[in-house]
């Protein structure tokens, strides 16, 4: 078996895994947001959220890099405060992989809020239970296929990350060196044996957690699918 780079495959779960438990924490309140408002601004902000979903990463990457700049204010204050630049680092990678992965994390979480039975949350509330426990109580658990989807495909989607990951972290070992650009790099070396295993280990991972999510479809049918 020839030489694999583990030092990418590590680094991009530790990405994957960092994408994942933000995506939970900011996506959650924007679901349910979006499950449950009537705001006259709602399709605008799907239409936001699912952009990832058609624009090239190359282009979205691109205006990431311009964002997270030193002449923009985020980079500028970034850089005063802690007198380094995000792109070409690992957290500049992070908030790209955040992004583009958005719509993978916020789509079936919305779909799950939507399916929740709004009765039990009424009971709960008509029992003197806050928003807030009722929350955690009555409407999280109602949607456990929901968010369980939407975790496992922002993991999945973040593990084949490219492009963006290209334009904002560039390709730097141990720090932005994703495992896809490993297996590019070993391409462009006429490395097809080391290409070839990265890939298969690759594929192999992302069918399980693709066979996880649908095992999750089949218990849960129609809960979570993506719009």
């Amino acid at each position: 078996m020839p030489p694999i780079d583990w030092t990418s495959i590590l680094l991009t779960l530790r990405l994957a895994l960092v994408t994942t438990a933000i995506l939970l924490v900011v996506g959650l309140p924007l679901a349910l947001w979006l499950a449950r408002t009537r705001h006259r601004l709602r399709p605008l902000i799907e239409a936001v959220v699912a952009l990832p979903l058609v624009l090239p990463p190359t282009v979205l990457g691109f205006y990431v890099l311009l964002m997270l700049g030193p002449k923009s204010p985020i980079g500028h204050h970034y850089e005063t405060i802690t007198g380094s630049l995000l792109p070409f680092s690992f957290q500049g990678l992070v908030v790209g992989s955040v992004l583009f992965s958005l719509p993978f994390a916020v789509q079936p979480f919305t779909a799950g809020f939507r399916a929740v039975a709004r009765e039990l949350e009424e009971v709960s509330w008509c029992l003197g239970v806050s928003r807030w426990h009722t929350f955690w109580r009555v409407t999280l658990p109602q949607n456990r296929a929901g968010v369980m989807a939407g975790m496992v495909l922002a993991f999945a989607h973040t593990l084949g990350e490219f492009g963006v990951a290209l334009m904002i972290g560039g390709n730097i070992a141990g720090v932005t060196r994703t495992v896809s650009i490993s297996i590019y790099d070993s391409v462009q070396a006429m490395d097809y044996a080391t290409a070839g295993w990265t890939s298969a280990l690759l594929l192999g991972s992302s069918f399980a957690i693709l066979a996880l999510l649908y095992q999750l479809q089949r218990r849960t049918p129609g809960a979570w699918q993506m719009n």
